[in-house]
């Protein structure tokens, strides 16, 4: 009779087993979460659950793979790199043949008042830096050729991941339909720049707040400095946090059907607990663009220098046409070294 009445489990062991039944069901949404849905609250996440693991090609694979995939495609993106020096000349202006040779003058004047010679390479050197960033255009351009200038290389952004995409994707493309079709996120693009733009006020402020420490000599005591040190590397970091995930958002904005706002919530999806990865990235782009810069155009300079000996050359602006072919292609480089990125972290996300 005792035995085969069932015993009823008591209420210590219910509580057991349903305490033991939502820890797991918590490790499993932690898990879920971590390799899914990133945490973006502000309540208190533990390391394991947030933590993503993120497997892509190496940094000297990704930076050597980028110039493979422009020259593999070199019938595409070479007439499009001659489409937008013409029309960076056309619409916002060139660096004139003598600013440049007003350049040369200066330096050797300086030279020349300091009682020192300066060696035809590191002329070529100086000459580079003082130039580059003017990109080979006009120094007196309007606030229309600025306008104009930003077009382009919108312009230059999302034809180079038009191309890219579907190349990728195995499609026979030609220059018109990328140039036509590529300009439709046009505006979608316009909406995360802005984005891009608020994000940036933190850098702003510290450009003002460093101007106005210069005039009132507030730098002049080592504790302000090393004060005002630890201010601006808190607002760069910021900025630098927020446009981690923006920039991936304007590489996601370009795909057909993905609105703005969405665009930015993928992205930093994408990017969270990424970030110092994406960075290094960056930090190794920019190494590798003034390797690049410096390997094709001081030669370059030097060789004006020597052609300069001749009086029919005077006239010709072959430095400032070389340094807006220079400005575009670096345009192309980098929108397709962004956009390499974030296909291999899509592709990774996606597989798991």
């Amino acid at each position: 009779m005792a035995s085969g009445v069932s015993k009823k489990p008591t209420k210590k062991a219910a509580s057991r087993k349903k305490t033991k039944k939502n820890v797991s069901h918590k490790k499993l949404v932690s898990k879920s979460v971590s390799n899914e849905k990133p945490i973006s609250s502000f309540k208190r996440a533990y390391r394991e659950d947030y933590v993503r693991e993120l497997e892509v090609p190496g940094m000297m694979y990704h930076i050597l793979y980028t110039f493979k995939t422009i020259f593999k495609n070199w019938k595409l993106f070479l007439p499009f790199l001659v489409v937008m020096v013409l029309a960076s000349i056309v619409f916002v202006g060139l660096m004139s043949e003598n600013t440049y040779k007003q350049f040369q003058m200066i330096l050797d004047q300086t030279a020349e008042k300091n009682g020192t010679e300066i060696s035809v390479f590191a002329k070529s050197g100086i000459l580079l830096i003082s130039t580059i960033f003017t990109g080979g255009l006009n120094l007196d351009a309007t606030a229309g050729a600025g306008v104009f200038m930003a077009l382009i290389f919108l312009v230059i952004f999302l034809v180079t991941i038009f191309i890219i995409r579907h190349k990728m994707a195995g499609h026979a493309i030609k220059l018109r339909d990328a140039l036509y079709n590529a300009m439709t996120p046009l505006i979608s693009t316009f909406v995360v720049l802005i984005v891009a733009i608020i994000q940036c006020l933190p850098i702003m402020i510290l450009i003002i707040a460093y101007s106005a420490a210069v005039e009132t000599n507030f730098l002049s005591e080592p504790g302000y400095i090393i004060l005002f040190v630890g201010f601006a590397a808190l607002l760069i970091l910021l900025s630098a946090y927020l446009l981690s995930s923006t920039i991936m958002a304007l590489v996601a904005v370009s795909a057909p059907g993905l609105y703005p706002l969405e665009a930015l919530k993928t992205a930093s999806d994408l990017m969270t607990g990424r970030r110092i990865r994406f960075i290094l990235r960056i930090v190794a782009l920019l190494i590798v663009m003034v390797v690049m810069w410096s390997i094709v155009m001081m030669p370059l300079i030097m060789f004006d220098m020597f052609m300069g000996q001749f009086s029919w050359t005077e006239q010709i602006p072959f430095i400032p046409i070389v340094l807006v072919a220079m400005t575009c292609f670096s345009g192309i480089y980098v929108s397709a070294y962004f956009y390499l990125y974030y296909r291999w972290m899509l592709k990774f996300d996606t597989k798991k």
